[in-house]
């Protein structure tokens, strides 16, 4: 079999896959749409989450601390994430790969340091902050 004639039967063989997938869809989508409830009604829109009603609104304020610390949390993890790659392949990365990996930490504890001495984790108040200083004093 030439190049060009097992080029076409794997293209071929993508659209069918393709033509599956948007046919298997299109029978979801019109399947629920058939069977599916058409009632509409004052319940029908409100949530429901967990057997419990609703109480109050869902626009929350928030402290902008929170997402810091979501922030924070989704940066060093994914940090981990690159560190136990690393511990998975340490004997094919040799000492070439540990002080790369040395150099990567040191620079996440530069990171850690300059958010402790910025204040970025400090999440008392700043007037609770003073009266802890002056009873330390």
């Amino acid at each position: 079999m030439s190049d060009s004639a097992g080029l076409m039967a794997h293209n071929w063989g993508f659209a069918i896959f393709l033509l599956g997938v948007v046919g298997l869809c299109a029978f979801m989508l019109g399947l629920s749409s058939l069977l599916g409830s058409k009632a509409w009604g004052r319940a029908k829109n409100e949530p429901f989450e967990s057997g419990m009603l609703p109480v109050g609104s869902a626009r929350l304020r928030l402290s902008a601390k929170f997402y810091l610390v979501a922030m924070l949390f989704v940066i060093f993890d994914i940090e981990a994430l690159f560190l136990y790659a690393w511990s998975v392949s340490v004997r094919e990365s040799g000492w070439t790969g540990f002080v790369e990996a040395l150099v990567f930490i040191a620079i996440l504890l530069a990171g850690l340091v300059y958010l402790w001495r910025v204040g970025a984790l400090d999440w008392a108040p700043e007037g609770r902050r003073k009266r802890q200083a002056k009873l330390k004093q």
